[in-house]
């Protein structure tokens, strides 16, 4: 095994175990829940209400397209402008000796 295949398997490694230890450790006893929701529950026993009201509330699983959905649009989006300004850097440079041009 090379070493660069060596590191690879190890930095992989690394990154399971980053993710895997903590739920292992836990065995299931914490319930994970957002962020929003503590949040709000927090809010809530302080006395404080919601500004607005929610226009559309969808199901959990058309909430969870919806924010895939944006997701995707996000990354589309991203690899475009990223995608752009590379071939604004690539357009500037002569291609390699002996290409032809077209």
């Amino acid at each position: 095994m090379s070493r660069r295949a060596l590191v690879t398997a190890l930095l992989v490694l690394a990154v399971v175990a980053l993710f895997a230890v903590p739920l292992l450790l836990d065995g299931g006893a914490s319930e994970y829940g957002g962020t929003d929701a503590a949040v709000t529950e927090e809010l809530a026993a302080d006395g404080h209400a919601p500004w607005a009201e929610s226009l559309f509330s969808p199901s959990g699983e058309v909430e969870s397209g919806l924010f895939a959905l944006q997701a995707a649009i996000g990354g589309g989006v991203l690899g475009y402008v990223l995608g752009r300004l590379r071939g604004r850097r690539s357009a500037g440079r002569p291609g390699p000796a002996g290409a032809d041009a077209r």
